[in-house]
């Protein structure tokens, strides 16, 4: 395998599926399965949730609410998200471990670094809930600080429905050129929405390689732990 350990970022709409909103059990189901086949290879594999597909703190701050109580009610669905993937994990008989960065003992360990790499190095996977703990910071942002803190290999950004990194929206641009590889450098100059720019400087400050690729065709994310070309990646650090 290419990558021996990998972070494995899942957006909140991926777990949703077709409902667009909520936790979809057979989506949920079929992604575990998806990570399983990833397992076997013998990867050892970390996971950070979004929470979008229940609650996002930038919505409720522009209802009006507080910015930081609206953040935390969306790293309170992270840790929702990351139960709902803990049983799906563990219903395939996967050793999984949920580590929040909010104590919360009754349901989730609380998050030490050390604690996590052990976990990893027993085989097991691990589940990061509650985003960095402080509000004001993405699950993006989240994704590359826990990759950076247990030495990840690469960063996994599991698209719904996108396979790759554009010029421009290929949704709404026809032109829009899909690239194959391209450097942080030029990702920030150019202003690609790919991950915010505190998680993308978070990624080539310490070298970590991100692949961005369509999580809805089958096998794409043992074949992304494989290092095999699919999507786009992005690489170049210091």
């Amino acid at each position: 395998m290419k990558y021996k350990r990998v972070l494995l970022k899942l957006s909140g709409e991926a777990l949703a599926g077709d409902d667009h909103f909520g936790i979809n059990a057979n989506t949920v189901a079929d992604i575990a399965r998806q990570i399983k086949e990833a397992k076997d290879l013998g990867v050892e594999i970390a996971i950070v949730c979004g929470g979008g597909n229940i609650w996002r703190g930038v919505t409720g701050a522009q209802m009006g609410m507080e910015r930081s109580s609206a953040d935390y009610m969306g790293m309170l669905a992270t840790v929702m998200n990351g139960l709902a993937v803990q049983n799906a994990l563990e219903q395939l008989g996967i050793q999984t471990r949920l580590l929040s960065a909010i104590e919360m003992r009754q349901i989730a360990e609380p998050y030490i670094r050390r604690r996590a790499v052990r976990h990893l190095e027993k085989g097991r996977i691990v589940i990061f809930g509650a985003g960095t703990g402080s509000p004001y910071f993405t699950t993006d942002t989240t994704a590359a600080l826990r990759a950076a803190e247990i030495n990840a290999d690469v960063i996994l950004m599991a698209k719904n429905g996108v396979d790759g990194v554009y010029s421009a929206d290929p949704k709404l641009d026809e032109s829009a050129v899909k690239f194959d590889e391209i450097s942080y450098s030029d990702v920030l100059a150019k202003d690609l929405k790919v991950m915010d720019q505190t998680a993308i400087t978070l990624c080539k400050d310490n070298d970590i390689d991100l692949c961005v690729f369509n999580m809805q065709e089958d096998g794409n994310i043992a074949k992304a732990c494989d290092g095999q070309k699919i999507g786009t990646t992005i690489s170049g650090g210091k």
